[in-house]
């Protein structure tokens, strides 16, 4: 943006089919020329599929910027909208979040060992879809498996072929037989989302061991997460013949969904998947095939999280999930640490995080947002970034 007009080869070169169909490079040159070239502020929010910033023009004004990604790199969204600070009061933070999805569900709640006390609430009892904001329920089984001294955070783990799942995450492209210890795999499994970490981990500590983990964590409806699901049976009923084979899968009662799993749905190869990924940009089965909690499960799995995380044999879980904080540049005066995880797919997009004020008060922000019909617009990252950013302000004013 600097070095305006960019040349036509380098326009194709980063920006996908689809975009420059809509925005051809004279008139992408025109629109960012009324910009000007930036600087970047901070990264709100970084996955494989995208990113949320603020940037600064050169005269001072500050915009976010929303970029997505093809399943080559490509650009194939790319929106700047003024920025907008955090929000100021409880019915700005509610109305943000509500603007993002026909479906909300949102907690903010104090946090004083295993007990979550409600600050604001939208829907925070209503079980929604999380995405990878599951993966906190497989780290609170690995974090129990250890104090139980069944594993430990240096035994060496080996990626197969059979754990190997779609990205987000790097762990699906090192060769077959690459070991690695529990503690860098869970570490990969929050930090970069990685889905073959999960996997591994799930596979390790059985699957039963995992539905238990969202059980004993205060899960108010664990059912709905049984049989827990590994990301690549995920990405195999919403990939392979979709909506056949889910639609198989759904018709069977709870007691078969297991065998069919095992039986048929891990024998597909990732090549199918692959093949499949590029073709999914909207929501397919969000509402039935994922896995599930409310606002109010987030706050709970959090809590023994850190109720754990508190013994020497545990600190590990602290340093894990404080490694990506999601985009939440809260004040280091005031804060001393913060917990993320996230989710998203067509259709959903969580934020759930957890932070710890200088003087030892904890407090959680979950948002879920969910649209069964349509994609979650790329700005909704950024908007929902700032009405936490200002809920977690409010709530330890």
């Amino acid at each position: 943006m600097a070095h305006l007009p960019i040349s036509d080869p380098d326009v194709r070169a980063h920006f996908d089919v689809s975009f420059l169909s809509q925005v051809p490079p004279a008139l992408l040159d025109t629109e960012l020329g009324k910009i000007g070239a930036v600087t970047l502020e901070t990264v709100a929010s970084s996955q494989s599929v995208g990113l949320s910033a603020v940037v600064e023009t050169k005269t001072g004004t500050l915009y976010t910027l929303d970029i997505i990604v093809d399943s080559h790199g490509l650009i194939r969204d790319a929106v700047f909208q003024p920025y907008s600070p955090s929000a100021t009061s409880w019915a700005q933070v509610g109305s943000e979040v509500r603007s993002v999805a026909p479906t909300v569900g949102l907690l903010v709640a104090s946090v004083s060992g295993n007990s979550c006390k409600s600050l604001y609430t939208i829907n925070a009892t209503t079980p929604m879809p999380l995405g990878s904001a599951f993966k906190l329920y497989v780290l609170d089984a690995l974090a129990q498996s250890v104090a139980s001294g069944k594993e430990s955070w240096i035994k060496p783990l080996t990626v197969t072929a059979s754990d190997k799942s779609l990205p987000t995450g790097v762990l699906q492209n090192d060769p077959n037989g690459t070991r690695i210890t529990t503690e860098s795999v869970a570490a990969d499994m929050i930090s970069q989302s990685d889905n073959t970490a999960s996997d591994i981990l799930t596979n390790v500590l059985g699957r039963s061991a995992v539905e238990a983990a969202v059980k004993s964590s205060g899960a108010a409806d664990p059912a709905l997460d049984e049989p827990f699901l590994t990301t690549r049976e995920l990405f195999v009923l919403k990939l392979d013949d979709w909506p056949t084979l889910a639609k198989r899968y759904l018709a069977l009662p709870a007691n078969q969904r297991l065998g069919f799993l095992t039986g048929t749905v891990d024998k597909v190869p990732l090549s199918v998947l692959r093949a499949g990924e590029a073709s999914w940009t909207a929501p397919r089965d969000v509402s039935s095939i994922e896995w599930f909690a409310s606002a109010t499960d987030v706050c709970h799995v959090f809590a023994h999280l850190a109720s754990m995380a508190g013994s020497a044999k545990l600190a590990p879980v602290g340093a894990i999930l404080e490694a990506n904080n999601g985009g939440m540049a809260l004040s280091t005066t005031q804060w001393r640490s913060v917990w993320f995880k996230g989710g998203s797919e067509p259709g959903v997009l969580t934020l759930n995080y957890m932070a710890t004020t200088t003087t030892g008060h904890s407090y959680v922000v979950s948002v879920l947002a969910e649209n069964p019909t349509h994609s979650i617009g790329p700005t909704a990252t950024g908007t929902l970034i700032e009405a936490i950013r200002g809920a977690f302000q409010l709530a330890a004013h």
